[in-house]
């Protein structure tokens, strides 16, 4: 039967909402935009000469879309019917095996590559006899698909703690204001502090050049190196205040002065208790340090972050700001440029100080434990193992 005029259209509530709407929405492709414009216009009695002479399109095209509207009424007819297309150029086997290599290490097929990239996975396949010729945007594609990029890489690290999980939640109830399993008092406060390590004052060679229209800003490329500061900085983690001073090295001494510096000054010097959540650094590990920080201040409460865990630390959050935003790029004259600006960019800081909003909870740390258990290392594989932090 050839579609005509004579297909009689009667929509319902439902359908003739749904096809309104579609001709409305900003997002509905045109295409569909009119296809339920005909419907409608044929739903209100106009006849096919009628409604192409409006919307400005075929008759023949009129009398399709009514005819398939009526053969099977309902939004789905208005969609395109499935073409045949082009024979496929490769097979779904071919496809899997490409995909395969791309998650195989190089190494294991005997090449001297760390990653793959997309030319290359090409001219494996090829020497591998899974397909004749392909391009390197195609390999591309079908990656995309699931995915996959073989050429980026993340580093982790195995949890070598045995403690972690007890320690990590130690770190977390302190920043939700318990600790052993009893909320924190209006006289109990928590201090996250660490060192930033050999800050250079590097001075340029020749005068950075400030941005300008469609120009970044330039710093030279050469230097001289003026010498090197540390960073040591506490954090309220609760108020949002930041405690800072530069030191010439890092160790016990310059720690000590960090302390110092916060536990007598008030609300700290007559705090019920003051929790430092610190990392594994050499200037503040073990017991002993726990035993040096009770002894010079016997309201003060050393905290330690699993060894290699210097994330749970919110003191890192502030410092990857002043990194950003203060120290690069590094352009100083001298290391009092650089001790000089990390003070005015504290009390810049701290007159609009609002607490990190932390979001890492202890369910998030289950999770992490669960995941990292999946990671088992290799058979025979000794990585070097990292200083602890």
């Amino acid at each position: 039967m050839s579609p005509t005029s004579t297909d009689r259209i009667t929509l319902t509530g439902s359908q003739h909402r749904e096809l309104t709407r579609m001709t409305r929405a900003g997002r509905t492709e045109q295409r569909l935009v009119t296809r339920a414009q005909i419907v409608l216009a044929a739903a209100a009695g106009e006849s096919n000469a009628q409604i192409a002479r409006r919307l400005r399109i075929c008759e023949d095209t009129v009398r399709t879309w009514r005819h398939r509207w009526c053969a099977a009424p309902g939004v789905a007819s208005l969609a395109d019917a499935k073409r045949s297309g082009r024979r496929p150029k490769f097979t779904a086997v071919q496809v899997a095996r490409v995909k395969a290599m791309a998650c195989t290490p190089p190494r294991d097929t005997g090449l001297p590559l760390s990653r793959w990239s997309c030319p290359e996975l090409a001219d494996q396949a090829i020497t591998d006899g899974i397909c004749g010729s392909i391009s390197p945007a195609t390999i591309r594609r079908w990656l995309s698909e699931d995915a996959l990029k073989p050429w980026p890489y993340q580093s982790w690290i195995v949890i070598t703690d045995p403690d972690f999980a007890v320690k990590a939640q130690r770190v977390l109830d302190l920043y939700d204001r318990t600790w052993d399993g009893t909320p924190l008092g209006a006289g109990d406060y928590v201090i996250s502090a660490d060192e930033k390590t050999s800050i250079q004052a590097r001075c340029r060679c020749h005068p950075t050049l400030p941005a300008g229209k469609a120009r970044q800003i330039r710093v030279n490329h050469d230097y001289h190196r003026r010498g090197a500061v540390a960073y040591l900085a506490a954090y309220d983690v609760h108020r949002g205040k930041v405690f800072g001073r530069c030191e010439n090295t890092t160790g016990i001494a310059a720690f000590t002065n960090l302390l110092a510096q916060v536990m007598t000054r008030e609300p700290y010097a007559s705090a019920d208790r003051v929790f430092w959540i610190v990392d594994n650094g050499s200037s503040h590990r073990g017991q002993a340090a726990i035993d040096r920080l009770a002894e010079q201040y016997p309201n003060a409460i050393m905290v330690h972050t699993p060894v290699h865990a210097s994330w749970l630390n919110q003191i890192e959050i502030y410092f990857s700001i002043v990194q950003r935003k203060v120290l690069s790029p590094n352009d100083f004259t001298d290391i009092d440029a650089v001790s000089d600006r990390l003070s005015a960019f504290e009390n810049r800081y701290n007159q609009t100080a609002q607490p990190f909003k932390w979001k890492f909870t202890t369910t998030d740390l289950t999770e992490l434990l669960a995941r990292l258990d999946n990671h088992k290392p290799e058979p025979n594989h000794d990585p070097a193992q990292p200083r602890a932090a």
